[in-house]
């Protein structure tokens, strides 16, 4: 999907959403117009945005990331890989500011490679894809801080249908030949009615059969448009429920977005629920990705979740926070930018997230797990229970159609006790899943 801006902007940000055009860039996130020197505070933002903003102390401790640091577990010796088109001029020298700012080690390395070829950071759809790849790398070293980060450029920015998709396959099946990674991260999607036909999408699917056969973990965003979804020009929406490929993929872990509720340590005042803010707080619609996939059948592994999926591939599978109005401190200083900390939402935040407690889940194995999904739904509520388990809101979403200012409504899916397809198996508690998943429990 394209890139939303809400709040008060700064210059830069507008010139760029005028530049950019309907269809411009697609990954899923929202940038928030306000900026701060020093990661701010939640009052600050609050005071700011009328928004809450989390760092990396909040977000490790609301997914219980302690008992595995302690235990030495953070993604060591594990590589996760961080798919972008464009990336961004100034990531390595954001991400040592970001990590200065919080304390954070450096990674053991951070490298970028551009299998397609150079990219063009002149391209207007560039920004958006920078602010992504700043967002993608700066938290998912923040679950896995111990882990290396491929970052991979492509030079075709992805939209909707197949466009950018061929070179993001060339690039996957790429690290995946030379063995450059353990974890896949993508932060982006196209709606599966934008395809010329089914038959073109299932013919994008060769990297996800190759991360199959070689134990390689593959995990896309749900999308942040609620029960809609975005037609072919990028600016009107399906009136109807639709989902985006690649997270409605079998072979992919479909992430979710969720709305956390956290104090200044990180600690719950409320439980968590399906994000779906409100038109006073972000750009309508503004909420988590989730249904059933028109092109693809109930994978086995969703065979005990039958009566809410039917005969399709449900997504999510899991869910980490994404709201607007539970935003992450993001520093940039992309071209025209102070370089400061923004905040930024959508599920491209939750992707990134839950790439780190898989690379720590590798680690802890002493093996990649490969397809997380079989497993993840094997251990039904354990990991996901109590505080974990999503039972709030939904993605029901009303918006004014751009082309004809129609106003629609998309009925979407009810948070509930169990698996759902608002918020797929809930919130992992991190100590609890990787220890469901690599079979380590010593210290936990």
């Amino acid at each position: 999907m394209r890139i939303r801006v809400v709040g008060v902007l700064v210059g830069a940000l507008v010139a760029y959403a005028i530049a950019a055009g309907a269809a411009s860039a697609a990954p899923y996130h929202i940038l928030v117009g306000g900026h701060f020197a020093q990661p701010p505070t939640i009052a600050q933002c609050q005071a700011a945005e009328g928004i809450d903003c989390y760092g990396p102390p909040q977000l490790q401790r609301a997914y219980d990331m302690a008992p595995l640091y302690r235990a030495g577990l953070n993604g060591r010796g594990r590589t996760i890989v961080i798919v972008d088109s464009f990336g961004s001029p100034t990531i390595q020298q954001d991400l040592q500011s970001f990590d200065q700012e919080y304390n954070l080690p450096a990674p053991p390395s951070l490298k970028i490679i551009t299998p397609d070829g150079p990219v063009n950071q002149a391209d207007p759809a560039a920004f958006g894809w920078g602010v992504e790849t700043s967002l993608d790398v700066e938290y998912a070293h923040t679950m896995a801080p111990g882990a290396k980060i491929l970052l991979v450029e492509t030079p075709v920015a992805e939209t909707e249908g197949i466009v950018g998709i061929p070179e993001i396959v060339e690039a996957e099946n790429f690290v995946i030949d030379h063995h450059m990674g353990d974890v896949i991260t993508q932060s982006f999607g196209a709606t599966e009615q934008t395809f010329d036909s089914p038959q073109q999408l299932l013919g994008q699917r060769s990297a996800y059969f190759n991360a199959l056969a070689h134990h390689v973990s593959v995990l896309a965003s749900s999308g942040d448009t609620g029960a809609a979804n975005f037609e072919t020009d990028g600016t009107d929406l399906f009136p109807f429920p639709a989902v985006g490929w690649p997270a409605s993929d079998p072979l992919v872990t479909a992430v979710g977005g969720l709305q956390l509720h956290l104090d200044q340590d990180g600690f719950r005042t409320a439980p968590d629920n399906v994000w779906n803010d409100p038109a006073s707080i972000c750009t309508q619609p503004c909420a988590a990705g989730g249904g059933l996939s028109s092109v693809f059948g109930r994978p086995s592994y969703q065979d005990g979740v039958a009566r809410i999926v039917g005969g399709a591939r449900g997504i999510p599978d899991v869910s980490l926070n994404a709201a607007v109005s539970s935003s992450v401190n993001v520093f940039m200083s992309l071209d025209g930018l102070a370089p400061d900390f923004y905040q930024v939402g959508g599920t491209s935040e939750a992707s990134p997230l839950f790439s780190g407690i898989a690379a720590i889940a590798d680690q802890a194995a002493h093996h990649d797990l490969g397809l997380l999904n079989p497993k993840l739904y094997a251990l039904g509520d354990g990991p996901f229970s109590g505080s974990e388990d999503v039972t709030r809101g939904n993605n029901t979403v009303t918006f004014t159609e751009p082309s004809t200012g129609e106003t629609i409504k998309v009925p979407g899916f009810n948070a509930r006790r169990g698996y759902d397809l608002a918020s797929g198996l809930g919130a992992p508690d991190g100590a609890r899943l990787v220890a469901g998943l690599a079979g380590f429990h010593a210290g936990l």
